[in-house]
Order: structure tokens, then C-alpha cells, then sequence
């Protein structure tokens, strides 16, 4: 996990557009506190600041040369051993991000469908040729902006110089991008099949699916973690990788965090316990949550009202948690995939599978956002098993009748019965709760909203270029949102923060 800066200029390379590299790269430092390396390759300066996790000591970048080809890559491809054996690839490293590599040399989209990961990369080669390419999920975020015939590329938005923001866009998942052939789409999110034939049959490939996703997204040369509220997603992932301990170096950590007395720290500590967990914890109080609420409102470049309260004990969580380790395993997905939250049950069955898909396709702008954005201010890698490609194409083979709560009034019940035996009862048929309620920020916040914004201001200070807040909570993070990101237009950043 990293992060990657590219200028790609044919006319060449100047001295100011590699200082204009450089600056770029510095403003996202935190996403790569173990290495920094740049490169002029050809007609494009490739930038990368680097989170050592496969291949510690062999894997810096830029990456290369292959055949004179240059990499920078931000993510991880988890068949990258098994790429190696079935295309019979002869590979200078073990980083899995040389699979990125040799995969953009082929010039073969099936190349790039084969990767299964998460990833954003460029690839430059010395004659002058430069391709980029983002996963088909957007898990891991690029943007992109070309200036007067020069293509500027960054893992953040904030990385961006002033003059450049108000062109900047997010570089489009599943796509392949050359100055010869422009954007082409390598792979589409959701592949159609054959429904599956019985409820059995679902819950067995809900189960093997799932524990194949976890397994591969424990692939690392460092400890491993799992972010754990105590609700069924987060628990199932920390199940499973409690029963393939053998999979990672050193135990499996876990990681909570709450308010005092918070149903999510109780909960966690339960499942904890029962799977033999080294597990750790992030108590915190309304002092400390209404102080890094700046901080958190600017890291994830985004002023929403439900996910800036998600984000916060993510942020803190994140912070703790990059103490110990360097990775870690989420439940982000399974609400899309399952239809999880309260919401959907107002919706129309007829109308439902379009709206879950539509859900899963725009999670890059929302909650992947968050993800990365909180994990990576600490130089943390988070993993999203729920959003695997197998997972996610098995999802939408199951009738939507079966992934809706039935009389027992219990979302997700197919996901739970999948997983019987796995967790204790209590856990595995716990009611849903939003991370910002269960870890108790939600109420904080609100309970705070008067202090955040005072009544009379609430009609001053509105922000421009921003839409009119619905509430004060939401104001007052479009106050932050100004402040944090100053010298960045409001109106340019509104349009990646608003759902």
C-alpha cells in the first residue's frame, strides 16, 4: 500500500514539472512512511512513497525495468504467485506489484481482468509510452487532471497544486487509460450468471467464497489485524482468520473502538475472547472526538454528516491500531452485497437488485473513501474481503428474495445462517448498528451540534461554491471542510464529498 504521483509531458520532463512532482508527493507522505523513490522514465515522472508489506526488502519503487518499463503502484494483487506460474512470468522481485507490471506490458486487457486485488498504478516506459489503471471496484482511489497537453495523476486529491484542482476528476474503476486509445474498460463490476439454485446451495458458496476472500487478503510478510466492532461483519472476517492463523507471521490483533461502555466494545470484547484474539482497544472521550473532527473531515475529503461520524472512530482506530500493525481486514461491503441496512426494506423487491448494484458501483466515492482515506493518514492498509470480485459476482446470483429480511425481521440472515457455529449466537444474529452509533460518536456529535454551530450563526458563514447544509451538524463540517482544505476551491472538492 502506498502512494503514486505521475506527470506524464511528451515534450519532455522539465526540471519545474519533477519539483512539481516532488511537492505533490510530499503532501501525501502519510501514505508511505517506509520508502520514498522517483524516476524520470521516458516522457513521465513516476513519484511513489511506499508501505512496506510484501517483499520488505526487495519491493521499493518505482519498480522495473521490464523490457523498459517503469511501475508505481498503490494496493495489493493477491493471486500475484499464481499469475506468475499460469503466464509462466520471470519476475526480477517478489512484490506482488510486479504482477501489476507485467500484467500493463502485455498491452492485453484479459491481462489486467486476470488481477485480483486492489490497485491504482502507472506504468511508464523509456520511448515515451505511459498507461494508468485503477481497479474495477475503485477500491484503491486515483485522480487525475490534464493541464495544457500534460497528465497529472495522484492517489489523493490534497496532492494536487491549486492552480490544477479545479480540473481535477476521479480516474473512472475498471478502466485502462493510454494517450494512444484513451479510456478503455478492462472489466465490468458485475458479471452476469446463472441464478443459484437453492438456498443450501447459497449459503455454501456464501461460506467457501468468503473464507477464500479473507484467506487471500491475509497475504503479508507483517503482522495482521482486523478492525472488529463486535457486529456480524467484522466478526465473521476476524472468524476466519482465527482459524488460519498459520496463513499470516505472528498472531492475529484485533482492533475496537468506543466510547466508554459503547454496545461495540462490549461486543468486541465478546467475540475477542471466544476466537482467542490479541486484542486491543481505543477508548476515547467527547473531548477527544470533537478535537480530531477537523482532522478527520480533511483526511477524508468529505464534509457528509453520516460518513464523517463512521469515519471518526475509524480515524482513531486506524491511529491505534498503526501501532501495532500494518495491516488490516474490514466488513466494508456486506450491507451492499446483503442488503444490510434499514433502508432497504422501504425499497420495492423489483426495484432492489438495481439499487444494490448501483450501491456496490458508487462505494468509491463513499465508503472505500473513507476507508482508505482514514487507514492511510496513519500509513495503514486496510483490505475489503467482502468486495472481492467472486463475492461480489456470487451476490448477484442469489434472488433477491433471499437476501431480504423475511418474517424473523433479521437483515443479512442468509450471510448469518452461512456462517452457524462460527460465532457465538448472541454475536451472529446481532442487529445491525452504524459504526458512528454503535461506537457511541453519533451521539456525541449530536449532543454537540449546538457547540459545533451556535444558533446564532447558523444563517452566517455558509460556504460557497457548497450546497445549503441540511443540518447543523453538516454546516459545521462544511466550516471544516473550508478551513482544513484551504487553498482548495470548496466548489472542485464539493464535487467528490457529497453523495
Amino acid at each position: 500500500m502506498c502512494g503514486v504521483v505521475a506527470i506524464h509531458s511528451p515534450s519532455g520532463v522539465s526540471e519545474s514539472l519533477a519539483q512539481q512532482g516532488r511537492a505533490m508527493l510530499e503532501r501525501i507522505r502519510h501514505r508511505g512512511p517506509d520508502g520514498r523513490g522517483e524516476r524520470v522514465v521516458g516522457a513521465t515522472w513516476l513519484g511513489h512513497v511506499r508501505l512496506a508489506i510484501v517483499d520488505l526488502d526487495e519491493g521499493d519503487q518505482p519498480l522495473g525495468p521490464v523490457g523498459g518499463h517503469w511501475a508505481v503502484v498503490n494496493g495489493e494483487i493477491y493471486n500475484h504467485r499464481e499469475l506468475r506460474r499460469v503466464r509462466g512470468l520471470h519476475f526480477r522481485t517478489d512484490s506482488d506489484s510486479e504482477a501489476a507490471l507485467a500484467a500493463a506490458v502485455t498491452g492485453d486487457l484479459q491481462a489486467l481482468a486476470d488481477l485480483r486485488g486492489m490497485y491504482a498504478f502507472v506504468v511508464a516506459h523509456e520511448d515515451g509510452r505511459v498507461v494508468a489503471v485503477r481497479d474495477p471496484l475503485g477500491v484503491k482511489p486515483l485522480y487525475w487532471a490534464h493541464v495544457d497537453g500534460v497528465t497529472v495523476f495522484a492517489s489523493e486529491l490534497v496532492a494536487f497544486d491549486p492552480a490544477v484542482r479545479p480540473l481535477v476528476e476521479q480516474f473512472p474503476p475498471g478502466h485502462r487509460w493510454t494517450p494512444e486509445e484513451g479510456l478503455v474498460r478492462f472489466r465490468e463490476l458485475h458479471v452476469s450468471g446463472t441464478e443459484v439454485a437453492s438456498l443450501d446451495e447459497a449459503r455454501e458458496l456464501i461460506r467457501t467464497t468468503l473464507v477464500t476472500a479473507v484467506r487471500r487478503r491475509m497475504m503479508a510478510d507483517v503482522p495482521v489485524g482486523v478492525f472488529l466492532s463486535g457486529g456480524l461483519d467484522s466478526s465473521l472476517v476476524a472468524a476466519i482468520m482465527a482459524s488460519f492463523t498459520d496463513d499470516v507471521p505472528g498472531p492475529v490483533h484485533s482492533f475496537a473502538a468506543g466510547t466508554e461502555g459503547s454496545s461495540d466494545l462490549v461486543a468486541a470484547r465478546r467475540v475477542a475472547e471466544y476466537l482467542g484474539l490479541e486484542h486491543h482497544e481505543r477508548v476515547y472521550d467527547a473531548e477527544e472526538v470533537l478535537a480530531v473532527l477537523p482532522g478527520v473531515v480533511a483526511s477524508i475529503e468529505s464534509y457528509e454528516p453520516s460518513l464523517v461520524r463512521s469515519a471518526v472512530p475509524n480515524y482513531l482506530l486506524a491511529e491505534t491500531a498503526a501501532s501495532v500493525v500494518k495491516v488490516v481486514l474490514t466488513g466494508e461491503g456486506a450491507d451492499e452485497l446483503f442488503a444490510g441496512y434499514a433502508h432497504h426494506r422501504d425499497i420495492e423487491r423489483g426495484d432492489l437488485q438495481q439499487e444494490l448494484l448501483r450501491s456496490i458501483s458508487g462505494l468509491h466515492h463513499l465508503n472505500l473513501q473513507r476507508c482508505d482515506r482514514v487507514t492511510m493518514a496513519h500509513g495503514l492498509e486496510a483490505r475489503v474481503p467482502f468486495l472481492d470480485r467472486d463475492l461480489v459476482d456470487l451476490a448477484g446470483r442469489i434472488p433477491i428474495d433471499w437476501r431480504i429480511p423475511g418474517s424473523h425481521g433479521q437483515e443479512k440472515a442468509l450471510l448469518r445462517e452461512a456462517f452457524t457455529g462460527w460465532l457465538p449466537e448472541e454475536v451472529l444474529w446481532r442487529p445491525k448498528e452504524q459504526f458512528g452509533d454503535g461506537s457511541g460518536t453519533a451521539d456525541v456529535t449530536a449532543a454537540h451540534a449546538h457547540d459545533l454551530v451556535p444558533e446564532d450563526s447558523w444563517d452566517d458563514e455558509r460556504v460557497a461554491g457548497l450546497p445549503s447544509p441540511r443540518t447543523r451538524e453538516e454546516l459545521a463540517y462544511q466550516r471544516m471542510f473550508a478551513r482544513q482544505l484551504a487553498g482548495i476551491d470548496a466548489g472542485v472538492l464539493g464535487r467528490f464529498a457529497t453523495p
